[in-house]
């Protein structure tokens, strides 16, 4: 017997053990963990008997669905079935001469990563089901290698990144969070040339940890003052700090490292079984208040503290920790100064209120909250155009507690 028949002996008897079989196989071989994505990917399908397998990632704007092998057309995240699926974060069927593509959304707990793409003669009940593995299988994968491998990273670019914006990005955590009960989603521009503007959040046992930083100026020390305060928050966080005693942190290492830069920022605590918010405000816009659709115009605005960064003797007056009960269904937008202040192509000043219209209304209501995000922040960048004169940040917080969805 030849090597070709010994492996198509070696073929049927693994296509006799069925797809459950050769799947666990394949999970437990430790021979597949080095192993690159696309080569993982292309054996897990196999081993799922699918073929046909691409793996499509979304750009940091959140407009285009790349394939990581790159021998697939890009896909308009808009107009495309494909972008139909991320958007909504469902399965979707494309049908095609010879069969059927199955659109399956990539999702790391409630991030959006891409899509995946089979091709298969029909969409029977099985092959969605194995399509539906595969995907959950590769987001895991992704996730895992994602931070060291730049194949990822390049992907998800359309232009190339400068200085102070490649600084602050390594510093991000991942663009969306969430359990269950809450989603903390937040985006930034210009995506390619950030200088100040960072975001933050991250969860323990019970509550949501958040936050936007927005440095003075727009170059490499901006981005290094929001990074070292980035930094000192995360470091006071995880050892339990309270809100006050984070900024306090925050407020050392600048005047210790950077006298004569500072920050301003929100940060925030959401005590996810009662939704109470707690929030400092350092000199920063205020949060705005989504409910049931509606603006609540003036709900987070409060007498602002001073920058972090800014000496003690500049003021006598302690910092304040503020508190809001949120309700069911909530959202509270945290924004930098560079969304309220930035302007049309007449000149005239945006404002609060074109932000409203486009988070606010009876339609985003079931929309998922990355999805109204992106769409806000594309609506933006469309009234405002490519270039921007100041960073302009969000992060939206979404409060949806377990007995509210039963």
């Amino acid at each position: 017997m030849n090597d070709a028949e010994g492996n198509d002996d070696r073929a049927e008897a693994d296509d006799a053990r069925g797809p459950g079989n050769r799947l666990t196989d394949f999970l437990a071989d430790p021979a597949h963990l080095p192993l690159d994505l696309a080569t993982s990917v292309r054996r897990c399908a196999r081993a799922l008997g699918l073929s046909d397998v691409v793996v499509f990632l979304a750009d940091i704007q959140q407009r285009q669905l790349t394939a990581l092998n790159l021998a697939a057309p890009t896909q308009d995240i808009d107009s495309s079935v494909a972008g139909a699926s991320y958007r909504t974060q469902t399965p979707r069927e494309e049908p095609r001469r010879d069969g059927v593509t199955l659109w399956q959304p990539l999702i790391d707990g409630v991030e959006r990563l891409g899509v995946l793409s089979v091709h298969a003669p029909a969409a029977d009940g099985p092959t969605r089901q194995r399509a539906c593995a595969l995907a959950a299988l590769c987001a895991m994968m992704i996730t895992s290698k994602r931070a060291y491998k730049d194949t990822f990273v390049r992907r998800a670019r359309t232009h190339s990144m400068d200085l102070a914006a490649e600084l602050l990005r390594a510093f991000l955590p991942p663009r969306t969070i969430g359990t269950p009960s809450v989603t903390s989603t937040a985006v930034l521009e210009p995506a390619y040339q950030i200088g100040g503007d960072a975001f933050d959040h991250a969860l323990s046992e019970d509550t949501l940890h958040a936050a936007v930083l927005d440095a003075t100026g727009h170059n490499l020390a901006s981005g290094l003052t929001t990074a070292v305060a980035l930094a000192a928050c995360r470091k006071a966080r995880r050892t339990d700090a309270s809100l006050l005693d984070l900024v306090q942190e925050a407020d050392e290492a600048l005047i210790t490292w950077l006298p004569d830069l500072f920050c301003t920022g929100v940060l925030c605590r959401l005590h996810l079984p009662s939704g109470m918010l707690s929030w400092v405000n350092c000199g920063h816009p205020p949060p705005l208040l989504i409910r049931e659709g509606r603006l609540v115009e003036d709900a987070f605005r409060r007498r602002a503290d001073l920058p972090m960064g800014t000496p003690s003797k500049l003021s006598s007056r302690p910092r304040s920790v503020h508190r809001m009960q949120l309700r069911a269904g909530d959202r509270v937008l945290v924004h930098t100064d560079g969304i309220t202040e930035a302007r049309q192509a007449d000149g005239r000043e945006l404002g609060i209120e074109h932000l409203a219209h486009d988070v606010a209304g009876p339609g985003t209501l079931s929309e998922l909250a990355p999805e109204t995000l992106r769409r806000l922040i594309h609506s933006f960048l469309d009234a405002t155009g490519p270039r921007l004169n100041d960073d302009a940040t969000i992060l939206m917080v979404e409060w949806k507690p377990a007995q509210a969805m039963t």
